[in-house]
């Protein structure tokens, strides 16, 4: 487990939406102890591009493996980079304290750096026994929005809305892209448990429905969370809902990014 997933902080109070669901509130209390920045560093660079890859996808740009980092793979506009920082952090707290298997291929196979990759957020799974399905198996889909920088009150509601997209629309095309890079990988037992829930009709399971806000403490305000209408959604009696905040998360994602250059 990254030791980082030890700045999560339950703060053992939730907030409700304006017809009575639950939303989490996570704080994210980090320490400025190098090493464990070097780690976090190291772990946000291998979502992008695998340390043992760097040299030979270098080959051939003139650049060093710093400056491929900073010039071809990492995003360098402040919202993508934004997007992608809370949705690895939301991954991070769904798989390591959650409890969930979350493959990370998201954003290694992206064509333009600077977009954010289409499909669903998150995609995370929760098999009972391996080796065999139960109905008591759980997909989770969540989707993710960001503030690290500016004040902004719809962040939960935005993502409860594109939560409802993935239920009804952007599922079975989410699953088999996941399934594809995995396979591409020669993962295939994470393949395999993405497989596992591409057939709803033959082989049932318990879905979950996600929707996170992730802020910066200056962008936080309870309304957030207070203002936000879960009544329409398909999936309303299953739903994951929280958020995560913390102080200044735009510079410690820049931090992080810089530092993922610096010390490859």
């Amino acid at each position: 487990m990254p030791r980082h997933v030890q700045f999560f902080s339950n703060s053992g109070t939730s907030l409700q939406t304006v017809d009575g669901q639950n939303v989490q509130i996570i704080n994210l209390i980090c320490t400025s102890e190098g090493g464990i920045l070097s780690e976090w560093a190291t772990y946000l660079r291998n979502h992008y591009c695998a340390d043992g890859e760097i040299n030979e996808l270098c080959q051939g740009t003139g650049l060093s493996r710093s400056e491929y980092l900073e010039n071809i793979k990492f995003p360098s506009l402040a919202f993508i980079r934004s997007a992608d920082f809370a949705e690895i952090l939301v991954a991070d707290y769904i798989q390591y304290v959650l409890g969930y298997q979350v493959p990370r291929t998201r954003y290694q196979t992206k064509t333009n750096r600077n977009t954010s990759p289409l499909g669903i957020d998150v995609l995370a799974f929760k098999i009972v026994n391996e080796g065999r399905t139960s109905d008591a198996d759980q997909l989770l889909t969540c989707e993710v929005k960001a503030a690290l920088q500016s004040r902004n009150l719809t962040t939960l509601t935005n993502a409860l809305a594109d939560s409802k997209k993935d239920f009804n629309v952007r599922k079975a095309e989410s699953l088999n892209a996941m399934k594809q890079r995995l396979r591409d990988k020669n993962r295939h037992v994470e393949a395999n448990v993405v497989q596992r829930f591409q057939n709803k009709t033959d082989r049932t399971y318990r879905e979950i429905s996600g929707a996170a806000a992730v802020h910066s403490d200056h962008t936080w305000d309870i309304r957030v969370v207070t203002t936000v209408s879960c009544s329409d959604h398909p999936n309303r009696s299953a739903l994951l809902l929280l958020t995560i905040k913390g102080e200044r998360l735009m510079d410690l994602a820049n931090g992080l990014y810089r530092r993922a250059c610096d010390e490859t």
